[in-house]
C-alpha cells in the first residue's frame, strides 16, 4: 500500500512555481501573514529601491534573496514585518538611459536639441516602463514586498518629504551653499559626492607625466621645474607652491638652470651641477613668467611663489603648480594668499573660448596639443607617460575632472561623532563593516555635496 502519492518524474518545475505563485496570489498569502500578526511587535523593514533605468538581470537576484530572506524570518519569529516596496525613478541613471534612446549625450544637447520639459517626461515614461519588468522580475523570483502600495521617488508625496528633511536641516544650519572644488563629469555636467567618486576608480589608467620650466621674471636663464599629470590645467597656472622647510637646490644643465628639491634630483635628465641650496622660505616670493597670458589677472598679483602646507618631496619636483579653480588644495592656497583667478574650462570641459589657442578642445584632448606647444616654446622639459589610479564617472565612463563651482552642502562633519557612535552601535553582518568600510568612510567624511547640475531629480 502507497502512502504517497506517486511523483511524476517529468514535472516542470518553472511550472509548479508559477502555479504556487498563482495560489499565493489567489489565497492573498502575503496580506494574511501581515494580518495574522497585527498588533504585534514590529520588525522594520526598508526596501532600499533599486533604480528604474534598465531591465532587472540576473545579478540582481542575490541582494533581492538576501531582503526576502530576512523579512520571512522575522515574519515566522511572530514579528509584523511590513514590506513596502520602493522604486528609484530618479536621478542620473534614468536621464542617461534615456539619452541613449534619444542617441544624444549630455547636458547641452537636452537643453539644445530636446527640451528640458520634453526630456523630462520621456523620463517618466522610461520609469514606468522598466518598473513593470522589475515588478514582474520580483514576484516572479519570490519576493514578497507589498507592490500595490509601493514608494516612487517621482511622486510629489515623496518629493515633499524630500524638502521637508531639508529644511530641517536648513533649521539646524546644516545645509549651506559653498564654491569649491568638486569631482566633476563633464559629460553629465554635474559635480558627484566624495561616496559617487569612490565606486569609480580604475587602476593603470596611463596619463602624461609633464615636467616644465617656470622661467624667474629677474633671471629667464634660471627656471623652476614643476611637474604635473594634468596639463591641460596649465593655462590656469597662477602660483608655484613649495614648503618653507624643504632643502632646494639651484642646478646648472647647458646654459640654463633649474631649481626643485634637493630629494628629488633623479626626475633630471643629467647628472647634477649643484650651483647653490636654499630652503623652499628663500624662493617665496619670487615671480616669473606666466606660460599663458589667459591667466593673468586685471586686478591684483599672480605668478609668484608662495609657501604651503601640502608640498612634499614623495613624487614631482617639490614644487607644485598652482591652479586655484582645478584642485582643491590650490584652491584654498589662492583663497588664502588672495590670489586672483578665473575658469579657463567651461562647464562642458573645453576651453572657453578666451583660451585662443585651445578654444573648444576638451580638456583630455588639449593635453597632446598643450604639451607639444610648450615643447615648441622650450618650457617642456620632460614628458613621460605614469599609469595611476584615476576616477571615472560611475554612470557614464568619463574621466573626472576636480572643477570649481557652487554647490549645495550638508555639514555631514558636524555630526561626525554621532555618526561613529551608532555606526558602533549597530550589528553589522558581516562585523568587520563596522571598522572597515562603514567605519573608514565615517572617520574620513567630509560634507556631503548633495546638489546635481540636471534635470530628472527631485
Amino acid at each position: 500500500m502507497r502512502v504517497f502519492e506517486k511523483v511524476d518524474q517529468k514535472v516542470s518545475f518553472p511550472e509548479l512555481e508559477v502555479q504556487l505563485m498563482e495560489r499565493w496570489k489567489a489565497e492573498g498569502a502575503f496580506q494574511k501573514s501581515l494580518d495574522l500578526r497585527e498588533g504585534r511587535p514590529r520588525f522594520v523593514f526598508y526596501e532600499g529601491p533599486p533604480t528604474a533605468n534598465g531591465k532587472p538581470a540576473t545579478h540582481h537576484i542575490l541582494a533581492r534573496a538576501f531582503k526576502d530572506l530576512f523579512g520571512r524570518y522575522k515574519t515566522m519569529q511572530g514579528f509584523y514585518v511590513e514590506r513596502k516596496a520602493g522604486w528609484d525613478t530618479h536621478g542620473l541613471p534614468v536621464e542617461i538611459e534615456v539619452e541613449k534612446k534619444l542617441k544624444i549625450s549630455g547636458k547641452f544637447q537636452i537643453e539644445n536639441e530636446i527640451g528640458v520639459e520634453r526630456f523630462n517626461e520621456l523620463c517618466r515614461q522610461s520609469v514606468y516602463e522598466y518598473v513593470e519588468d522589475w515588478v514582474a522580475f520580483s514576484q516572479r523570483m519570490g519576493f514578497w514586498l507589498d507592490y500595490d502600495n509601493a514608494y516612487w521617488t517621482l511622486t510629489s508625496e515623496y518629493i515633499q518629504s524630500v524638502w521637508w528633511a531639508l529644511s530641517e536641516m536648513w533649521k539646524q544650519n546644516l545645509v549651506y551653499k559653498g564654491f569649491r572644488v568638486a569631482p566633476y563629469c563633464s559629460r553629465c555636467a554635474t559635480p558627484l559626492s566624495s561616496h559617487e567618486l569612490s565606486l569609480g576608480y580604475r587602476d593603470n589608467v596611463p596619463d602624461p607625466s609633464v615636467y616644465i620650466r617656470f622661467r624667474l621674471k629677474n633671471d629667464p636663464k634660471t627656471s623652476i621645474l614643476a611637474w604635473t599629470t594634468t596639463p591641460w590645467t596649465l593655462p590656469g597656472n597662477v602660483a608655484l607652491a613649495v614648503d618653507n622647510d624643504i632643502v632646494y637646490i639651484k642646478v646648472k644643465e647647458g646654459d640654463e638652470y633649474l631649481i626643485l628639491a634637493e630629494a628629488l634630483l633623479t626626475v633630471l635628465k643629467e647628472p647634477p651641477q649643484v650651483v647653490e641650496r636654499m630652503m623652499g622660505r628663500d624662493l617665496v616670493g619670487l615671480e616669473y613668467e606666466p606660460l599663458y597670458p589667459y591667466s593673468v589677472p586685471e586686478e591684483g598679483k599672480a605668478h609668484y611663489v608662495v609657501d604651503a602646507d601640502f608640498v612634499s618631496t614623495e613624487e614631482g619636483t617639490g614644487v607644485v603648480h598652482t591652479s586655484a579653480l582645478y584642485g582643491v588644495d590650490d584652491l584654498r592656497l589662492c583663497q588664502e594668499k588672495g590670489i586672483p583667478f578665473k575658469h579657463t574650462v567651461g562647464l562642458d570641459g573645453k576651453f572657453l573660448p578666451y583660451v585662443e589657442k585651445f578654444a573648444g578642445l576638451h580638456v583630455k584632448e588639449a593635453d597632446p596639443v598643450i604639451i607639444d606647444d610648450l615643447k615648441e616654446r622650450g618650457l617642456l622639459y620632460k614628458a613621460e607617460t605614469i599609469l595611476h589610479t584615476y576616477p571615472f564617472c560611475w554612470r557614464c565612463g568619463t574621466p573626472l575632472i576636480y572643477y570649481a563651482l557652487d554647490a549645495w552642502y550638508i555639514r555631514t562633519t558636524e555630526r561626525k561623532e554621532q555618526l561613529l557612535a551608532n555606526n558602533n552601535a549597530t550589528h553589522w553582518v558581516p562585523d568587520h563593516i563596522r571598522t572597515g568600510r562603514m567605519g573608514d568612510w565615517l572617520e574620513n567624511n567630509v560634507d556631503w555635496q548633495f546638489s546635481r547640475s540636471r534635470y530628472w531629480g527631485t
